[in-house]
């Protein structure tokens, strides 16, 4: 899910803007939805009375899915500059 969603961010940002900044995007396309993930994953564990659980596992699989959205947006923003 991560990963279809990060490339959509990623597609999205390359779409509006000419030039990356790469600082703005890597906040917003990587680091804002792991930190997310992370949250989401605390919460379930600490705030549902027991009935859910935050899994480590999850975590992980949602920081591999924005990772590999990170690496086709730099392929793209790439791909975009030789055009």
């Amino acid at each position: 899910m991560y990963l279809g969603t990060c490339a959509t961010i990623w597609w999205e940002y390359l779409r509006q803007h000419k030039k990356v900044d790469w600082r703005k995007a890597l906040l917003l396309a990587w680091w804002a939805p792991i930190a997310m993930s992370g949250v989401i994953e605390l919460l379930q564990a600490h705030c549902t009375g027991g009935r859910r659980s935050g899994e480590w596992l999850d975590f992980a699989a949602n920081s591999v899915g924005a990772t590999l959205a990170l690496f086709i947006g730099i392929l793209a923003a790439r791909f975009r500059a030789r055009r």
